[in-house]
């Protein structure tokens, strides 16, 4: 009798322990159903709301950051850099990233080259030079070649230098596009030019950010490069504000060698930089602020 009271009691025992088992797995499955069910509501309410553009995506990190800076600086006016027109000529608007240009397609270069160059970006080094010089894909018509300025006597210059698009990889790929490149001097592009490139990056570090444009000045008729008839300029401006002070001033280079190379001597107000290239600079502002700041150089504020 022993025997068997012990066989029933353990079989209950089985019996007990198979129920147990059962609702635990039921319980398992309806957590899980839950998790699951709270995920795909999760996943969906982060991609309804939170999911960067398509464009945000494809940028990289320091792109990002770009962005986001000029996001912030709502009390200047959006593209405050860009400039436009006032001498009517050939001209296409092309942006890249770190850069905006307007091509001459007349001449094969630009008519200028706006940027903004923050204090950031003027001390990173996320990438090295490219030294891969290409023709613009968006460039529509007759664009320059290597080979115009094979043997020609001019360097490949940069309008935005290379050494402001450390901050990203496509920016400095971009940089190297032929529609940012005009036959310079050597001696100017290696010497002042590079000058005033150089302490316009110190000038980025300590007021935060710039507004840049530069480029060729194109009054009358160009001589010519190459087979694709590229435009020799005779001079070169750049000019520069501190859209944090208002304060600007510009510069006019002949496209030659210069042996004093003070930097100082060479500024001169916006005002003037608009009458040798027919181009309004920093339009974007309220009329009073741009009047005050274009027509002096307070060289000591910089």
């Amino acid at each position: 009798m022993a025997k068997k009271k012990t066989k029933r009691t353990t079989k209950r025992k089985g019996k007990k322990k198979g129920g147990s088992t059962f609702l635990s797995d039921l319980r398992q499955v309806i957590a899980w159903s839950l998790i699951a069910v709270i995920s795909v509501f999760g996943i969906t309410f982060f991609n309804d709301y939170y999911t960067p553009s398509e464009e945000k995506k494809a940028m990289s990190l320091p792109e990002q950051r770009h962005s986001e800076a000029r996001a912030e600086l709502d009390e200047i006016p959006h593209d405050a850099e860009i400039p436009s027109l006032v001498k009517k000529k050939a001209e296409q608007i092309i942006r890249h990233t770190g850069f905006t240009v307007s091509y001459n397609s007349d001449y094969r270069i630009a008519n200028w080259v706006a940027y903004e160059l923050t204090g950031e970006e003027a001390s990173s080094n996320v990438t090295e030079r490219s030294n891969k010089f290409v023709s613009d894909p968006k460039v529509k018509g007759t664009s320059a070649q290597n080979q115009d300025y094979t043997r020609s006597g001019y360097d490949r210059g940069h309008m935005a230098p290379a050494g402001d698009m450390k901050w990203s990889a496509r920016a400095m790929q971009e940089s190297f596009y032929l529609s940012n490149i005009c036959p310079q001097d050597p001696k100017l592009n290696k010497g002042i030019w590079k000058d005033l490139e150089e302490q316009s990056r110190v000038w980025a570090k300590k007021h935060g950010a710039l507004y840049i444009v530069c480029g060729p000045v194109i009054d009358g008729e160009l001589k010519r490069l190459g087979k694709n008839r590229v435009g020799i300029p005779t001079h070169f401006y750049k000019v520069i504000c501190n859209p944090a002070t208002n304060q600007a001033m510009g510069f006019v280079f002949e496209n030659r060698d210069y042996r004093n190379r003070n930097l100082e001597r060479y500024a001169i107000p916006v005002d003037s930089v608009e009458k040798v290239t027919g181009i309004d600079f920093f339009p974007a502002f309220p009329d009073k602020v741009e009047r005050r700041m274009e027509s002096v150089v307070e060289w000591s504020k910089w």
